[in-house]
């Protein structure tokens, strides 16, 4: 009889020596006469213990970790087959309350199943979705997507059915969906773990897109330094066969520019042109890539989409507040002990995530800010760790949830100077086409050395810069970089002194 032994092919647990633990693994099964089938899953999320290594007893995976491979000899010798006891290990991992106390709906397959079995997807509850949309009307599928309140993840978090609806309405021959997985913003791997994790979901939703607005062409433009998730998505699309039916679907290497993450940026880059944000309108819903009407959605935003049409659009309606619908994978990193992805409905607190997941800073040091949303996103005093998780909630104190990535900062952090880091990301990601962005970019890195080599007088006039940018260009590039820059400046003045 074999026996099943998960090992994560995710890159975060392959920089940390998962592919030599598997090795090991393998190595010292046939040395004990030990059958075993060692499946390469995706990341439970939990990184502080990866590589994570689950073994199916039969009654529920037994967790072990972090493994390296010189920790497997003890494995085997303390008969962790049948889920002995060892000091790495953890128990069902199901029980492990950072895993257990999350509401996973999106990423429930992550690190569950293989990801390159389109068998074991079906079997875990996809493929649900596209069937039920094969027997319904473009337009009911639409109303089903409008009716859930799902709203898009990628951070601008506009409403996914009004956007669908509008690609519906567009006369055209040709249609496509494009999946915006450039996901370039610090702190945030939610999407890089969904594609190397589960990769049919996201296969499955931009399917449905297509039924919805009769499309029969979709693009992936997936980030160049993510070379495991265009692997994975490239495996599961050979694998599908006829599942997609007529709907075909490119895996698009990016440019490797900030700014491509920028929707008619991106739409530009899959031309096979430079990366510069066009003006709007056109809307890229009515002329979008090759001038045709194309949804463009982020990778969770579209994998949210089976489970609509699978558990019908109340099912996720019913999680979350106000206006944010459903849930949100967000992702701890920085100064954090327990960095990784916890997927909760909208609603709980930033504190809730910072101390009762996150575990408070890893220094062990009071926690004196975070960055929610990216580098382009507000820096979070202590005094604001108690904003409620949602769109309006956030907008309401000047900042956004983006994509969900929070990035912590312990005390010993120099406000000053990660707001010039802000500016100077702006500069050097830039398309250049607008010049509030570009100039003012550069000016603002400027003006904050003369700040901090002791000229706090320029202060008005970054200001006034910020204003100029927030006001005066094209894109997000360059109309959030005062965001940080602002919020540094509003809750840490005396950095500035």
């Amino acid at each position: 009889m074999s026996t099943t032994v998960y090992v994560p092919g995710d890159a975060a647990a392959l920089a940390l020596g998962a592919d030599d633990v598997a090795a090991a693994i393998a190595i010292n099964a046939a040395k004990s006469g030990l059958k075993m089938r060692i499946v390469r899953n995706g990341s439970r999320g939990l990184f502080w213990l990866e590589p994570l290594v689950e073994v199916d007893t039969g009654q529920g995976r037994i967790a072990y970790g972090p493994v390296t491979a010189s920790d497997v000899p003890g494995l085997f010798a303390a008969n962790f087959a049948a889920g002995g006891k060892h000091r790495l290990r953890l128990g069902n991992i199901e029980t492990v309350p950072y895993l257990a106390n999350q509401q996973r709906v999106t990423m429930r397959r992550v690190g569950v199943i293989d990801p390159r079995s389109l068998e074991e997807y079906l079997a875990h509850g996809g493929g649900k979705g596209l069937a039920l949309a094969r027997k319904l009307a473009p337009a009911a599928i639409v109303q089903q997507v409008t009716d859930s309140g799902l709203r898009g993840r990628g951070g601008a978090a506009f409403p996914a059915g009004i956007k669908w609806k509008t690609v519906l309405g567009t006369a055209s021959a040709q249609k496509y969906i494009v999946c915006n997985a450039d996901e370039g913003d610090s702190g945030t791997f939610a999407d890089r773990m969904l594609m190397e994790g589960d990769p049919y979901c996201l296969i499955e939703g931009m399917a449905i897109a297509g039924l919805a607005v009769g499309a029969t062409k979709g693009y992936i433009y997936v980030r160049s330094e993510y070379p495991h998730a265009v692997a994975a998505l490239n495996a599961a699309l050979d694998a599908a066969g006829d599942w997609l039916g007529d709907f075909h679907i490119e895996v698009r290497k990016a440019a490797g520019a900030y700014v491509c993450g920028e929707e008619t940026a991106l739409l530009e880059s899959i031309e096979g042109k430079r990366g510069i944000v066009r003006s709007k309108p056109p809307l890229p819903a009515i002329s979008g890539l090759f001038g045709q009407p194309t949804v463009i959605n982020n990778v969770i935003t579209l994998a949210s989409v089976p489970d609509i049409l699978a558990q019908g659009a109340a099912f996720y309606h019913d999680l979350g507040v106000g206006r944010s619908r459903g849930t949100l994978p967000f992702q701890l990193a920085g100064n954090i002990k327990f960095g990784g992805l916890i997927e909760v409905p909208f609603g709980c607190t930033l504190r809730e995530l910072l101390y009762d997941y996150g575990g408070g800073s890893r220094s062990g040091r009071p926690l004196r800010t975070v960055q929610v949303g990216g580098p382009l996103g507000a820096y979070l005093p202590e005094s604001q760790f108690d904003t409620v998780l949602d769109y309006e909630a956030f907008a309401a104190i000047g900042a956004v949830l983006g994509h969900g990535g929070i990035v912590a900062f312990d005390d010993t952090v120099d406000m000053a100077k990660q707001a010039r880091y802000a500016m100077k990301f702006c500069a050097l990601e830039s398309c250049g086409k607008c010049t509030p962005c570009r100039i003012g970019s550069t000016r603002g890195v400027e003006v904050i050395d003369r700040i901090r080599a002791g000229a706090p007088e320029q202060i008005p006039l970054l200001r006034d810069l910020c204003d100029t940018m927030t006001l005066g260009s094209m894109c997000a590039m360059g109309s959030m970089t005062p965001y940080p820059v602002l919020s540094a400046l509003n809750h840490f003045p005396e950095d500035f002194q």
